[in-house]
């Protein structure tokens, strides 16, 4: 599929359908406990949410199609971490996996390090923004309801008629009369959610996107591809391990985990056991980057960025033991002694923000100091080496950075009916009923 064919602008209505094979095993057992729900309707409502949470966005499913379409050039996609899952040692249960889909990818074709100039300031080629720049592909819009908007209204509505009648037919002995109370607070809860993401959207969705060539001191939005600065590249050792490595970052955040198995007895003597993740520690950093659209770079400072959203995780490793037999009997010590369980699993998580990659900033600019413009020898010629970019808030704007464009990121959005009305009918239908029993 061409991005030309593509209709950004997805209306009133969108059916939806898993573009992923994980989604669709949930969505077709979704189907079929809403078919069973004629025995239970519970199990209607089950498959609701099932339905609605495994279908994705009104633009996502095609944006992948897109994606898929528009193979990345080579020099790019050696700079990629080898994709999919890895046995690293069999005997000591160690594998790793690299996800093979990744949503806040390029969409389309974006530029490979031997077409970049040496200065990064420069424009790229003839100077026209990038193929992803909303400049040339505009602001997606998605549809007011999608399959997610169908199953999600139909799940409110049910669980609303389920409390009232499950309050209504129960029995002294069984009350039931704390379920509006908890369908209002689940409501209350997801349309907080839902309203800082709405408000989110509509920072992005209605912020025009600025060019660096003609960027000025304010607020502006950027979307472009992240190079190199002067301040280079980190290469991240994950943990401190010489196989756990990522190269080419200008932001990351790792974090190590254990999983914990304890069994506990009750009263009466049954025994119960319940696994969990426990955070043992993490690390983050990152140093400037030049983000380059193709009009031009700025420096940015993505630590100075409070709302900072890398995607979906980098790559992920797993083992049945600790780095070294010390580490291992240290945490199987600490484990008994705090926890009274046992670690059964260590897991290591990178995030990461790499050389080019995409990325899209709604920040503040500001002048930069006259000694590190000497320092870098720049001449001050291009405007757009005169100025960085932080991730200070200004009134009525969030500063935030996001690896992915514009486009790719609204394109897994829902839309404003989604994440904000129907939150709000579960709240009013759980007020509604919560008054109706006191």
């Amino acid at each position: 599929m061409n991005i030309n064919e593509l209709e950004l602008n997805r209306g009133f209505f969108q059916f939806t359908l898993p573009y992923r094979w994980q989604y669709w095993i949930g969505w077709v057992f979704g189907v079929i406990l809403i078919l069973a729900g004629v025995v239970s309707p519970i199990l209607s409502l089950i498959g609701l949410l099932l339905v609605g949470l495994c279908s994705p966005g009104s633009l996502e499913a095609d944006l992948h199609k897109v994606r898929s379409a528009a193979p990345q050039p080579e020099d790019l996609e050696k700079e990629a971490l080898e994709k999919g899952y890895s046995i690293d040692s069999w005997w000591m249960g160690r594998t790793s996996y690299t996800p093979t889909a990744d949503p806040s990818d390029w969409i389309l074709t974006a530029p490979g390090p031997t077409t970049w100039n040496e200065n990064q300031y420069l424009p790229h080629g003839d100077g026209t923004p990038l193929p992803e720049h909303p400049y040339n592909v505009g602001t997606p819009r998605p549809a007011t309801l999608s399959t997610y908007g169908i199953m999600m209204t139909l799940f409110v509505i049910g669980v609303c008629i389920a409390t009232f009648y499950g309050v209504e037919e129960s029995t002294p002995e069984e009350d039931l009369s704390f379920l509006p109370y908890v369908a209002l607070g689940i409501g209350v809860i997801w349309t907080l959610i839902g309203y800082f993401q709405y408000k989110m959207q509509r920072q992005m969705a209605d912020t025009p996107t600025s060019l660096v060539r003609s960027v000025a001191v304010g607020n502006p939005e950027l979307v472009g591809q992240v190079r190199p600065s002067k301040s280079g590249v980190l290469r991240v050792v994950v943990d401190g391990h010489p196989n756990r490595v990522i190269p080419n970052c200008v932001q990351f955040n790792w974090v190590y985990e254990v999983k914990i198995r304890e069994t506990t007895t009750d009263s009466e003597g049954k025994k119960q056991t319940r696994e969990y993740w426990k955070t043992i520690r993490q690390d983050n950093g990152g140093v400037p980057f030049i983000l380059n659209d193709g009009t031009g770079g700025i420096l940015v400072d993505p630590t100075s960025f409070k709302r900072l959203d890398m995607g979906q995780y980098l790559k992920r490793w797993e083992s049945n033991h600790a780095d070294s037999l010390t580490k291992e009997l240290g945490m199987e010590f600490a484990s008994r002694l705090f926890t009274g369980g046992n670690i059964i699993k260590h897991r290591w998580t990178v995030y990461a923000l790499r050389i080019g990659n995409p990325v899209y900033l709604l920040g503040t600019t500001r002048s930069r100091p006259q000694e590190e413009l000497q320092n870098e020898g720049l001449d001050g010629t291009l405007q757009n080496t005169l100025l960085e970019v932080v991730g200070e808030d200004a009134p009525g704007i969030k500063a935030t950075l996001q690896r992915g464009t514009e486009l790719a990121n609204i394109g897994r959005m829902r839309s404003s009916f989604e994440v904000m009305l129907i939150p709000l009918c579960l709240t009013l239908g759980g007020l509604i009923l919560t008054l109706m029993n006191l």
